[in-house]
């Protein structure tokens, strides 16, 4: 066996001629025909077979009306990979999908990819057993134009499998209408459901507790339709979720190519009232922010050709539309005349304990708006471009002082990147995943903590990771590091700055959440992908806001544990690009058997301290139930002149270059946010009134109250 196999891996490496297996039209015919058992290219004609592959194995969903089917027998055990990533195959657009022998049955998915080759081709990878049938079958999502049904080659090659990923994962059937999908809580009983969503209908399946009498559990779902009008965008680009009218249940945001409709949650979940503007929005990556620092939910829309486009709750739930620089953003949030946004993040990347934005560019040629923009935020809803690289603000804006000191100012071709802490040293780091090559690969760049990033790509090992338009961040082993979902493969974190890539049995894309409860990370795009685990700990913490929004979203969550020491989350409303993700944070612990800490600092300034949490377990947290951040950082703090005019300035043996303060009015709510430059802060824009200033450092605050005459 073992000189068949390395004969069968010398013939993969060379270049194979067409052979003369050719496409059936359903699975059935495919069982009877001529069997692919060799490494070769292989050619389709047309895909017009009246059996359209199911179920789906790869991204995007549903919306297939025909499939081409091959049988496939491998003479040899080995890592089999099924690719249309082929010179001859420029500019088209394929999709396959890999099943086990079970024709007339049900299948199940061992492989499958939409988007993983360059441009638009697939790639997909598989471990295959000598002997055993599998069906390979294209289908035709992105050729239903004629024009677009084209002639294409597929490869079929043997190589060497590669180390065995940390975790598996294992398909399970749901009932799921509709492709536009998200985890998260909707019936505000703090568990994660599968939504899926078409033009007049919200397929819910409710979470409900997990059969544990199976291995690997079984998640178990009420599944629920609740009719809708006629939306007048669906998410057929994007979709997020927020309690926006802050009732208690999830809404919804529809980002549509031509515009952007609201599904808003009535008192008790069970129906859904539309919102849609007349303003055209060519919708891109949508998330739910609060945009202002108010403490209510605003919405936010990538716009491919304009300026950006956001939405500012008025604290009653009703949302106001604003394009580009406005009174309710001063310098606008991406505010290129020709647009070019795809997938943003919202991100605290300065940990001054407020939200910036991250702006991903998908633009071809050489133009200036297709450079990705990082825009900070003040604390007070004004925003800074601080990833101007092609200079495009400088010069169309110069008195706003743009500029790229960031260093993420680049024009990789990208359609999303994934944020975390990879290196657990305290602050965002970011993977920007290339959707083609054109502008230069994919790139991880380290947060160097003052505001700047490193490239450091080189030998991280993400060079060899699939093109395509989905990256999101997630601990898929619970080892305490972040690792990467990119594109139906895995970027799994070795913990040093370096990632090992998996993509046999991998999940595709699709929205990340804990479905089953079981601690880990699961992934839903049609099916579910269901992590199957390992022995290590985890920790999962929802959040309640009071005086932030409901959801916490912006909210910083750090967790501290004996070995790990201190990992951190944001808590976001839509990342990657297409899916919403789930609410809640997850943190693997590794070996780590206890949790020292849970720190929440939630948007309104609050800050939550949970001591010696219990493991394993979900932990919903309502802001402001500890308020236990309450060692003294300074014993000697003496403010003056107090009342003051215009500048408040600080006396103290304390040293408060790294500090940030936080500025709030008698009622509680926060007016100002940020990092002391000097000893002395500029108060001069307050309204006259009594004001409490509090500094925060390194884990301790101190609090004092001014007067602002």
């Amino acid at each position: 066996m073992k000189k068949i196999l390395l004969s069968l891996l010398a013939v993969a490496f060379a270049v194979f001629p067409l052979t003369a297996q050719t496409s059936s039209d359903t699975c059935a015919d495919a069982s009877v025909a001529t069997a692919i058992t060799t490494p070769g290219v292989f050619s389709i004609t047309i895909i017009d077979g009246s059996e359209i592959p199911d179920p789906v194995c790869a991204d995007n969903g549903s919306g297939a009306t025909k499939g081409e089917w091959f049988r496939f027998i491998p003479t040899a055990t080995a890592y089999v990979t099924v690719s249309s990533d082929l010179p001859q195959n420029s500019g088209i657009d394929t999709r396959v999908h890999i099943y086990d022998d079970n024709c007339g049955g049900t299948f199940s998915c061992v492989g499958g990819d939409d988007d993983a080759g360059s441009g638009f081709l697939s790639v997909a990878s598989f471990n295959a057993v000598a002997g055993v049938t599998y069906y390979i079958a294209w289908d035709d999502r992105w050729m239903q134009d004629p024009a677009d049904n084209l002639p294409f080659d597929f490869e079929v090659s043997y190589s060497a499998p590669p180390p065995p990923p940390p975790v598996t994962f294992t398909s399970q059937t749901v009932s799921a209408t509709g492709s536009d999908r998200a985890i998260v809580d909707m019936n505000n009983d703090g568990y994660d459901d599968l939504v899926s969503v078409t033009g007049t209908n919200i397929n819910i399946n409710y979470s409900m507790p997990p059969n544990t009498t199976t291995t690997p559990w079984t998640a178990v779902f009420n599944d629920v339709d609740i009719t809708t009008s006629q939306a007048d965008n669906t998410p057929s680009w994007s979709l997020a979720a927020g309690d926006f009218d802050n009732n208690g249940y999830n809404d919804l945001l529809y980002g549509g190519g031509s515009g952007v409709t609201f599904m808003k949650a009535n008192s008790d979940g069970t129906a859904f009232t539309e919102i849609s503007g007349p303003e055209y929005v060519f919708s891109q990556r949508s998330n739910f922010i609060d945009i202002n620092d108010d403490g209510h939910l605003d919405a936010f829309v990538c716009h491919d050709v304009d300026p950006n486009v956001y939405y500012i709750n008025d604290g009653f739930g009703n949302l106001t539309f604003y394009q580009g620089a406005s009174a309710a953003v001063p310098k606008g949030l991406g505010t290129h005349a020709d647009g070019g946004n795809y997938g943003t993040v919202w991100i605290d990347y300065d940990n001054d304990k407020d939200l910036d934005l991250f702006i991903a560019k998908c633009r071809g040629g050489s133009v200036t708006h297709k450079y990705n923009e990082l825009w900070q935020n003040d604390g007070s809803g004004t925003y800074t471009n601080v990833a101007d690289g092609a200079g495009y603000y400088q010069s169309n804006f110069p008195a706003e002082g743009h500029n790229n000191s960031s260093g993420l100012g680049d024009p990789i071709q990208t359609w999303s990147s994934a944020w975390a802490d990879f290196d657990n040293d305290g602050d965002m780091d970011v993977y920007v995943g290339a959707s083609s090559f054109t502008d230069g690969g994919h790139k991880l760049m380290r947060n160097n903590g003052d505001g700047t990033f490193s490239d450091i790509s080189a030998g991280s090992g993400i060079s060899g990771a699939p093109t395509g338009i989905e990256n999101a961040p997630g601990d898929f082993d619970n080892d305490g590091y972040v690792d990467i979902l990119t594109n139906g493969q895995i970027l799994f974190n070795n913990g040093d700055s370096t990632f090992t890539l998996n993509s046999a049995g991998m999940p595709p894309s699709g929205p990340i959440g804990d479905i089953n409860r079981d601690g880990f990370l699961d992934v839903f795009n049609g099916n579910i992908r269901l992590n199957d685990g390992n022995s290590n700990n985890w920790m999962e913490i929802c959040t309640i806001g009071v005086q932030s929004n409901r959801n916490g979203i912006g909210a910083r969550v750090e967790i501290n544990s004996p070995g790990l020491g201190t990992q951190i989350r944001d808590v976001r409303s839509g990342e990657g690009f297409r899916y919403m993700s789930s609410l809640n944070t997850h943190f693997g612990l590794g070996s780590d058997t206890t949790v020292n800490t849970i720190t929440i600092y939630w948007p309104s300034g609050t800050v939550d301290l949970i001591v010696n949490p219990t493991i394993n377990s979900r932990i919903c947290v309502t802001e402001g139930e500890t308020l236990s951040l309450q060692q003294s950082l300074v014993n000697d703090l003496i403010l003056y002149p107090n009342p003051t005019k215009d500048v408040l300035n600080l006396n103290a043996t304390y040293g408060f270059e790294n500090a940030i303060f936080t500025v709030f009015d008698i009622n509680g709510k926060r007016v100002m946010n940020s990092r002391f430059n000097t000893n002395s802060i500029d108060v001069s824009q307050l309204s006259a009134g009594s004001y409490i200033l509090r500094i925060m450092d390194d884990g301790l605050m101190t609090s004092q109250k001014f007067i602002k005459q």
